[in-house]
């Protein structure tokens, strides 16, 4: 374990990050509890908190890393606050706090987010509600008075036009992520076998449609004033701010908010069943789904880390037990297992997508998983295998803990769920002293000697596929009781403030915003590296890129490229997958090849000091790979699976019908990344074997580094790839755009389509940085950018018709395109599409506004201060610039343009780009429902299309 211990020195690192200590004083009715900074040797976060007199939670970490703060508040209420019959409440409210408060009306709040560049958004779960902002470093004071503003002034604003809006748009996010996804319903279902109805996480966090449609403004209203409350929230700013001025902003804003009702901890509700519950859920599937959950503890609980680890040996990664059983054997081509710990209970979850051409059945599976429990039960836990474990989860900690953001969402959930800020070192210890004996007794306690419930997802009609007949019949959820339901008005306290809210604090002095800088060097063989060096995690990522990809891939054997790519991952000539696997993963790092767009990717993330042991595993396998006939076959079997089951799925089928209609179905980008049925089943071995020895050129390859490394020592770190060889390859000329479907709606038959999906779209100009192509994303951006672009507006915020909007370019070396996408409510659709049109229409012809283009200029010039923050946002940055052969210092050049391009150069391009009627209307969706409604919008004509 010595490798263990030095990995927590240099986790210390971390702390690092925070500004030196700053002498503060607290005002009145603002409450100091304790300032903490991890020890020596320990992995945490340093953090201030305070109360105050109204019961809020404060809490304040300092980083000066980036000019950047992230404030957030969380709401000690999620869904299982709810009562029976009145599910729903706690999401629909989260939607509702972001239609305006008194002193920021409508869409103010998120319209000034998007103008300072910054990022919003808001999140419910079972045990919690989350708003959260991530702003340039100088607009902190703002941000605390709109999180206030809606903290203490919303419900007098709450309009019965808003709530049907609002309750629209749950409705179509509830259609998106549950009705209309293939196995949505798979945890609904499972909750609903597992838990009574009354237990509070029998319902689904998003509700259940019957309840959206019962709940009246007046019962969400009181929801709020029961919940809501500053004594039943935590704030947390994280960042780069002065800890005094933070304090007194807080004071000022938050601390006149009357508390609320008091809220005490809800007890734990642990379930046992008394027999195997077998359940059936037919669905719009190709590949059945078996999946056995079994109740555990709660969140925190002495079994919940050994449970973790127990999870990881039966089903995660391809070292494990049911990897072996059902994957490598082409039974499955996805298995797995986790244990998500909620905070009044957990479950143990074991999952299996079944290959149906292995000729199982799901009662075959279920045998096979149990055959697997009872012979693992008789090995030993290896203790490498534990001590990889332990590692994996100190790194992931690590790499968790990269973004101010990320930092302060471990600060936020300690504090809620704990009452401990800094949970690391904690969270650490607990699972650093793990067992085998307790990974055993905990696998004998709630598996082996437990029940489950055991779903089997299955086609329509395929019923009797199931595991066995269902012998448990779903209660019927719960409807409200007349007490619950409120029938009087329900009025907000007053707040007495002796300041006036209605005045919106002023931007900060400006911050210094600048990209960080790099360095690059060539390799003997002609490969060029661009890095940056940080110290702010002991973590080095590594980017390789290989131009060409799937543009290589011979007509007829599309896919090639991407099927290659995932082989690389597989048995090199000195190791097997698994060995391969466990090598990598006993190091806490990754290394991943993929191949899309017109190249092929090789990404690496490590811990500095397993560095040199990881680069020399990426060797073995750029250099070495076995290409073995076994995995080939598997890999190939379960492509050809994952496909079948893409056809199911409606934004498959709309993503794969727009490549055909912006570049023709015979073209390569025609075609997805991973092939067709056709084209990836002719596919052999030896294909992969001569694409590798053709397209995998150093000729060819460039590199990024970013972190806890020098120059000098990247140089050093990389020689092995001067070794690496191969000739310069010739790529395919630009594919054509295809333009004879302007004008037309492109209908697509999905008859079992719970949404339809709209995709406008057109071919447009490759990426540039400066000219025409850097100029329409900010043509764009009034346009469909952001959550408070038009687009959005419209379709989902006034109209109610989707969970959301947008549309943006795309841009390569060679080819480019525009696309406005929105999932629709299936009986909204034609109306959906013809608002689209006509907002697009008034757009091309007038243009942005000069409030438009005026908060254009602020988001995107400010927003550069959020660009720089993560590894994977300077990766991507030097990547692009080697891609496109760019300055240093290109970002300046771009805000030139920004501050200096003309509204009347904004309204020529969007004339020219942004008409519809150069451009083609998608919609995939149940042709019977909507074709008659959309062949009557006016000027438009309806092609059916078969992908």
């Amino acid at each position: 374990m010595n490798r263990i211990i030095s990995l927590c020195c240099a986790l210390t690192l971390l702390s690092a990050c925070s500004v030196s200590e700053q002498k503060t004083t607290t005002p009145e009715g603002v409450n100091w509890v304790e300032s903490h900074a991890p020890v020596d040797g320990e992995l945490g976060i340093s953090y201030d908190k305070f109360t105050l007199d109204n019961g809020l939670t404060v809490i304040l970490h300092q980083d000066d890393s980036d000019p950047l703060v992230h404030v957030s508040v969380t709401y000690h209420v999620g869904s299982a606050r709810e009562e029976p019959g009145m599910s729903g409440f706690a999401h629909f409210f989260e939607h509702m706090m972001f239609q305006g408060s008194v002193h920021a009306p409508d869409d103010l709040h998120s319209k000034l987010i998007d103008s300072m560049g910054g990022d919003l958004n808001g999140g419910t779960n079972s045990d919690t509600t989350k708003y959260y902002n991530t702003v340039p470093a100088n607009e902190l004071e703002k941000v605390l008075w709109l999180e206030a503003d809606r903290m203490a002034f919303v419900l007098p604003v709450v309009t019965q036009e808003k709530f049907e809006i609002q309750r629209a748009t749950v409705k179509n996010e509830r259609a998106q992520r549950y009705d209309n996804a293939p196995y949505g319903l798979m945890w609904e279902t499972t909750g609903r076998a597992l838990y009574q109805p009354e237990h509070p996480y029998s319902w689904p966090t998003i509700g259940y449609i019957e309840d959206l449609n019962r709940v009246t403004v007046n019962d969400l209203k009181a929801f709020f004033l029961r919940w809501y409350g500053p004594n039943n929230a935590t704030l947390v700013v994280a960042g780069d701010f002065d800890k005094q001025q933070a304090i007194d902003w807080v004071d000022q804003y938050f601390s006149d908010i009357p508390v609320g009702p008091t809220v005490e901890k809800a007890d734990k509700q642990l379930v046992a069943l008394e027999e195997d519950r077998y359940v059936t859920l037919p669905d719009n599937i190709h590949l059945p789904l078996l999946k056995m959950t079994y109740p555990t503890v709660y969140v925190q609980h002495p079994d919940e880390a050994p449970l973790d680890f127990l999870s990881q040996i039966i089903g995660d990664g391809k070292t494990s037990v049911l990897y072996e059983k059902l994957v490598k054997t082409g039974i499955a081509v996805e298995v797995g297992t986790s244990h998500p710990c909620q905070e009044l209970s957990c479950t143990f979850n074991v999952f299996a997508v079944v290959n149906p051409a292995a000729g199982k059945s799901l009662a075959d599976v279920e045998a096979i998983i149990r055959d697997s429990f009872a012979e693992w039960q008789q090995q030993p836990v290896d203790p490498a295998t534990l001590e990889k474990f332990q590692r994996m989860f100190k790194a992931d900690t690590v790499f968790g803990l990269e973004r101010v953001a990320g930092k302060a969402n471990q600060l936020a959930s300690g504090e809620v769920l704990f009452e401990r800020p800094d949970n690391i070192a904690y969270d650490l210890q607990r699972y650093d002293a793990v067992t085998e004996a307790d990974i055993k007794r905990v696998f004998n306690q709630y598996i082996d000697q437990s029940h489950a419930v055991v779903l089997s997802i299955v086609p329509h009609g395929a019923e009797a596929i199931a595991a066995k007949p269902q012998n448990y019949q779903l209660p019927e959820p719960q409807r409200p009781q007349p007490e619950q339901l409120v029938t009087h008005d329900v009025i907000a306290p007053t707040v007495n403030s002796d300041f006036d809210r209605n005045v919106m604090p002023a931007t900060g002095a400006p911050i210094a915003i600048s990209m960080p800088s790099s360095w690059q060097f060539q390799l003997t063989n002609g490969i060029n590296v661009k890095g940056i060096s940080t110290t702010e995690t002991p973590t080095v990522s590594l980017l390789i890129d290989i131009e060409g990809g799937p543009l290589l891939d011979p007509q007829g054997k599309e896919g090639l490229a991407s099927l290659t790519a995932s082989m690389m991952n597989e048995s090199t000539q000195n190791r097997s997958s698994e060995e391969l696997a466990n090598a990598i993963e006993s190091l806490g790092s990754s290394i991943k090849f993929s191949s899309q767009g017109r190249s092929t990717q090789i990404s690496v993330s490590s811990l500095v000091e397993f560095l040199p042991e990881t680069l020399a595993l990426l060797e073995e396998m750029l250099t070495q790979p076995a290409f073995a006939e076994a995995d080939f076959m598997r890999l190939k079997q379960q492509t050809l699976q994952f496909l079948h089951h893409a056809s199911k799925d409606p934004k498959s089928v709309a993503s794969n019908a727009k490549r055909q209609l912006l570049w023709g179905k015979d073209s390569r980008l025609g075609v997805a990344d991973s092939g067709t049925l056709a084209t990836v089943s002719a596919i052999e071995l030896a294909d992969l074997q001569a694409f590798y020895q053709a397209n995998y050129s150093a000729a060819m390859a460039s590199a990024v580094v970013v972190g806890d490394i020098s120059q000098a020592e990247t140089k050093q770190t990389l020689a092995w790839l001067q070794s690496w060889s191969g000739d310069p390859i010739t790529l395919p000329d630009a594919t054509p755009g295809q333009t004879q479907h302007k004008g037309q709606i492109i209908l697509v038959d999905h008859p079992e389509a719970a949404q339809a999906v709209m995709i406008v779209g057109r071919t447009s100009v490759p990426f540039d940085a400066t000219g025409t192509y850097f100029k329409l994303g900010l043509t764009n951006h009034p346009f469909g950018a952001s959550f408070t672009s038009r687009a959005n507006q419209l379709l989902r915020e006034q109209k109610g018709y989707t969970y959301g909007a947008f549309s943006g370019f795309a841009g390569g070396k060679q080819q480019g395109n525009f696309s406005l996408s929105a999932s629709l409510l299936q009986a909204e659709t034609a109306n959906a599409v013809a608002d689209a049109i006509s907002l697009m229409t008034d757009y091309a012809e007038n243009g942005p506004t000069d409030d438009e283009v005026a908060s254009m200029r602020s988001a995107v010039t400010q927003g550069e201060a959020l660009s720089y923050e993560s590894a994977g946002q300077k990766a991507s940055l030097l990547r692009r610039i080697q891609l496109f052969d760019l300055a240093d210092d290109f970002p300046a050049e771009q805000q030139k343009i920004i501050a200096s391009i003309s509204k009347q150069e904004l309204q020529t391009l969007a004339k020219e780009w942004l008409d519809p009627k150069t451009m083609w209307v998608l919609v995939v969706a149940n042709a019977d429902s909507v074709k008659d409604d959309l062949e009557a919008i006016e000027g438009w004509t309806v092609t059916n299309w078969q992908p």
